[in-house]
This record gives C-alpha cells, sequence and structure tokens, in this order.
C-alpha cells in the first residue's frame, strides 16, 4: 500500500523530485501492463507534470512546441487517451483540460477534484464514500451511471493562508 500523498502540494515542495518520481511510476504502470510508453507519450505526460495545474490539449501542444516540431494535435489526443486508460492522467471536466495523477490508485477508482479558484492548481482525493452515495441514489432512481465526475471548487489551503 503506498502512502497517500497530500491532495495539494506545498508550493515549497521540490518539483523535480515530484515529477521523477511521476514519471517513474508511469515507467512501471506501462511495464507491469505491457503497454508502450513511447516518447510521445512521456512528453505528454511531462508537460502535464510541468505544473499541478490541468492543461488544454492545445496548451500541451504549445509546451511541446518549445522544444520540438508542433506535434499534431490527433497525436497528443491519442497521448492523452493511452495515459487516461492507464490512470496516470485525469480530464477534468469542467475545465476541458487534463491533469497528470498524483496518486497511485487504479484507474477504475473515483475520486474527486479540488479546483482552486485563486491559483487554478488541482487537488485530487479519494471518493469512494461519495460514489456510494451517488450510486446508491442513482439506484433508487433506476439509473445506471456510466461515468462520475465529482469536482469541487474553492480555494486551497496555501491560498487561504496567502491571502
Amino acid at each position: 500500500m503506498t502512502v497517500a500523498r497530500p491532495a495539494f502540494p506545498d508550493p515549497d515542495h521540490d518539483h523535480g523530485r515530484c515529477t521523477a518520481d511521476a514519471l517513474d511510476h508511469a515507467e512501471r504502470v506501462c511495464a507491469q501492463r505491457s503497454q508502450k510508453f513511447t516518447p510521445l507519450r512521456r512528453q505528454v505526460l511531462q508537460a502535464l507534470l510541468s505544473t499541478h495545474r490541468p492543461l488544454g490539449a492545445y496548451e500541451i501542444i504549445e509546451e511541446l512546441a518549445k522544444s520540438a516540431a508542433r506535434p499534431a494535435p490527433i497525436t497528443i489526443y491519442r497521448a492523452l487517451e493511452f495515459l487516461m486508460t492507464n490512470g496516470l492522467v485525469h480530464r477534468i471536466e469542467s475545465r476541458n483540460a487534463y491533469l497528470a495523477c498524483a496518486q497511485d490508485h487504479d484507474s477504475t477508482t473515483l475520486v474527486a477534484f479540488l479546483i482552486c479558484e485563486r491559483c487554478g492548481a488541482v487537488g485530487e482525493v479519494p471518493a469512494a464514500p461519495i460514489a456510494e452515495g451517488l450510486k446508491a441514489a442513482a439506484a433508487t432512481s433506476g439509473f445506471t451511471p456510466k461515468l462520475s465526475v465529482v469536482e469541487i471548487t474553492g480555494t486551497c489551503a496555501h491560498c487561504r493562508e496567502a491571502a
């Protein structure tokens, strides 16, 4: 069992270590699943890891274009789909953007995204109790959910303390 990380990293955290750990995790996940962690997939994940804010596909393209030829949008979307399927990236529905996964959990685990309205950072917390309540409410209504996304906006502790 892995130790849970805080939802929002400390502003003074070692971001290089944070990024290296996430890339190591991605390599292990892909190796365990016999999936190819191609250079483009790595670059897309690195672009997302460059910040703790979600990035849109075109922001990722701009980031990658700083050091290589501008990739086609379809290649970025394919890489994002691969990363999401393998639980390495989440899609933030309300922002139409993507976030590198900060937690080591199964890709089917429901998480809640805590979105700071001030700094734009997104924290991720387990949402199993929320999921059970939503499943029960849906079942009572005779509804079968396909996808559940829980996004909560507000102010992170770091921004609240800085105010």
